[in-house]
């Protein structure tokens, strides 16, 4: 089975502006009241973005690498609200939303789950999650991590593959990550799969959840928003949560919020990926952290055996944000992005190389 997974697609604000049906432009952030300005910045970053562009621009060249791996399955962390909701959530600093009328974009990449265990999925209040739940599901989109209510968020969104067996996906997200405490879901209140703490015991609830649904041919993955935006380190309490999952027969940890990628560990032959990085986002322009390069980024293609659960290979394609979509990165900004990764992940065992089709491949102890 071959699972593509990648970090945050962010849709909403800018590049929501540009799909065939824009927003109300009006935002609510203390230096920016025109989602219109992040088009603005793009643009002087790296020229002109067709207005309005198609619903498949803003996948750029990863649709045709997604032609080329052809994935069994295909998960994203979408990280915003469908709605026309004006009730933003007051005090949050940051609020992103698409309009219901582009979420063809989605389909575009032919999108098999979003996780929505994040820290935007409520941006537009109880009435904005409930809408991107509705308009999901009518789009044919399976979503895990938030839902009506606690059992809704905590059911895993389940992809058939007939004789390849099933793949289930279980979204959750800590505060760490921004997640308000307040959005954490309930017996009769809808909102995210929050997790208070990564404790051996939150670990073992999770466990206590997926071993009755998960059947022997299933291949389980655990989608976690955590962290920060920023850096490589890898705190000792995220290694402990994801080996304790791995351990509880959990077959993928999916990590995402950081804002560039982070560290790959291989534990027991099961995949950790411990930040994924921005895929998607209205980012271009904006100064700060140049270092990280966080336009670099990546598509993951998990090689995983049924029944075991083991990866077999994990092959990775350099991507860089530009005009708002994902294209090629050039063979110096691989080099670079390998590099990283390598310099990122030896200590967890974990060795990436460049290879001769370009893209990125993973070799563990």
């Amino acid at each position: 089975m071959i699972v593509f997974l990648c970090g945050d697609v962010m849709t909403g604000r800018g590049i929501d502006q540009v799909l065939p049906h824009p927003s109300e432009p009006r935002i609510y952030e203390a230096f920016v009241d025109d989602a219109r300005a992040y088009v603005e910045l793009a643009e002087a970053a790296h020229g002109p973005i067709p207005r309005p562009v198609d619903f498949s621009y803003i996948w750029g060249d990863a649709r045709e690498e997604l032609a080329r791996h052809a994935p069994d399955a295909r998960v994203v962390n979408l990280e915003t609200s469908i709605t026309r909701s004006e009730d933003y959530w007051r005090g949050k600093g940051i609020n992103y939303r698409m309009h219901p009328d582009n979420i063809p974009c989605l389909a575009a990449a032919r999108i098999d789950v979003c996780t929505l265990a994040n820290n935007h999925v409520l941006d537009f209040g109880y009435t904005g999650l409930l809408e991107t739940l509705d308009r999901l599901k009518k789009a044919g989109l399976k979503t895990a991590g938030a839902g009506r209510n606690l059992a809704e968020a905590r059911a895993p969104a389940v992809v058939d593959l007939a004789e390849k067996g099933r793949l289930l996906v279980f979204g959750f997200g800590t505060e760490t990550s921004g997640i308000p405490p307040d959005w954490a879901a309930a017996a009769e209140r809808p909102g995210v799969d929050f997790l208070p703490d990564l404790s051996d015991a939150t670990a073992h609830a999770i466990v206590e959840t997926v071993q009755p649904v998960k059947r022997s041919s299933d291949i389980v993955v655990a989608s976690i928003h955590w962290g920060t935006n920023w850096g490589y380190q890898v705190p000792s309490e995220h290694q402990r949560f994801a080996r304790r999952l791995l351990d509880g027969g959990i077959d993928i940890v999916h990590g995402h919020s950081s804002h560039h990628v982070r560290p790959i560990e291989v534990y027991r032959n099961k995949l950790i990926l411990y930040g994924c990085g921005d895929f998607l986002d209205d980012y271009e322009g904006i100064s700060g952290y140049e270092e990280f390069r966080d336009d670099l980024t990546l598509m993951y293609f998990a090689t995983i055996a049924p029944g075991s659960g083991g990866l077999e290979r994990l092959r990775m394609t350099p991507m860089q944000i530009a005009n708002f979509k994902p294209n090629r990165a050039k063979p110096t900004d691989a080099q670079w992005l390998t590099g990283v990764l390598q310099r990122a992940s030896a200590p967890f065992g974990s060795h990436v190389a460049l290879a001769a089709d370009g893209t990125l491949a993973l070799r563990w102890e």
